[in-house]
């Protein structure tokens, strides 16, 4: 069968499963148990907030987020038009209105200029997206949440350990989301978490997690609730996971280290920006290809399919899809990114050597004259050369 160097894959070893087993044989496999405390606190005390609630997912928590804070029918929430659906569609779950906002050309996050165009009377909240693990413009977007009176909520879903002036994604708002699909930098399988340092938002967001269930009363619900819960066998997991954050944001550092210094020097590519005073976590490697088309894009991703490299587009701009055509909004840099960029395989325990037979094939693609990179020592090599 022909071998394929897949864009992730999780890094599972012997600590994850002693947890898990753990967690197994003490007969707590549901929502209740040592390895969700312990998850719950290991993460507050990571990104620096004082709570942190574990959640199904990284949708379930921005869900949460939202109908904790009250937003509902008639409001407004301003939303990065470049991100993944689940940032738009949690907004429609509480009948609020997503608005969509450009992002800034190099960091793929959304831009603060046009946040506060968009700001009207009904604005409620702004979800900043981290995107692909760059963290957003933070201390400008809570200025402008402070001076209109805004919760200003991180979508970091995709930025565990990145930093922000000196602060861990998960501190740099009101609330966070994060997310723990088997994709993310840390994972529980599925799941997700809440972090906020504010008490009164971390009481209600448990209460509505749990069915609303009154603390002091079971089974008597006052409203409508959720079951948000995560399990302890998940919970297990991410415990062990998180021990093992630190190792992986060097892996992910030095796997994008390595494609840029393969890479840099292909005048159309661009890679992932980081900006001053910020620290990715790459939890994706990122190619844009200016003055692609879509069509083009695709092209190159079934090139490197053909040749046993797997590959991702960017998402698709919200207000393009479907269900948010209607929005009527004009988000140009979105809009081209979309078009040009894809993700490049980037999972923890890839080799050196796959790493240079991906940079080799798109050398080939983008500069057949010239072979800059010496022949990897992948068994993907001598396919490439067959392919030509």
């Amino acid at each position: 069968m022909k071998r394929c160097i897949p864009i992730s894959q999780p890094s599972i070893t012997d600590l994850e499963v002693a947890y898990v087993t753990d967690a197994v044989k003490s007969g707590w496999v549901s929502s209740q148990g040592d390895y969700i405390k312990k998850f719950e606190r290991n993460f507050a005390e990571y990104c620096g907030t004082r709570y942190a609630l574990s959640t199904a997912s990284g949708t379930t928590a921005l869900h949460l987020a939202l109908v904790s804070y009250g937003i509902g029918s008639g409001d407004e929430v301003i939303v990065p038009d470049l991100t993944f659906v689940a940032t738009a569609n949690v907004v429609t779950y509480v009948n609020a209105k997503p608005v969509f906002v450009d992002v800034d050309p190099k960091t793929l996050c959304i831009d603060p200029d046009h946040v506060e165009r968009a700001i009207t009377a009904k604005t409620k909240a702004i979800i900043a997206v981290h995107l692909y693990g760059h963290p957003a413009a933070m201390n400008v977007l809570r200025t402008l949440a402070q001076q209109y009176n805004l919760y200003l909520i991180e979508d970091a879903a995709e930025a565990h350990g990145a930093i922000h002036n000196g602060q861990r994604a998960g501190n740099l708002g009101d609330c966070a989301a994060f997310s723990f699909y088997g994709n993310k930098l840390i994972t529980s399988g599925e799941g997700g978490m809440l972090t906020t340092n504010d008490e009164g938002f971390y009481r209600r967001a448990k209460y509505l997690r749990d069915h609303a269930m009154s603390p002091q009363r079971r089974y008597w619900h006052t409203e409508v609730g959720y079951n948000y819960r995560i399990t302890n066998l998940q919970a297990a997991l991410g415990v062990a996971q998180l021990e093992r954050i630190d190792d992986f944001l060097v892996k992910k550092q030095n796997i994008f280290e390595r494609y840029r210094s393969h890479l840099e020097d292909i005048s159309n590519l661009r890679l992932n920006f980081v900006e001053q005073g910020s620290k990715s976590s790459y939890w994706m490697v990122c190619l844009q290809v200016d003055d692609y088309s879509e069509k083009q894009r695709d092209q190159l991703m079934t090139f490197l399919k053909k040749r046993g490299i797997d590959s991702r587009p960017y998402f698709y701009p919200l207000s393009a899809l479907p269900m948010y055509a209607d929005s009527a909004v004009h988000t140009p840099i979105a809009h081209t990114a979309a078009a040009q960029g894809i993700n490049l395989p980037s999972y923890f325990d890839m080799s050196d050597a796959d790493i240079d037979y991906i940079c080799q094939t798109l050398v080939r693609y983008f500069v057949p004259t010239k072979l800059t990179i010496a022949l990897p020592t992948s068994p993907l090599a001598e396919e490439v050369l067959v392919a030509g």
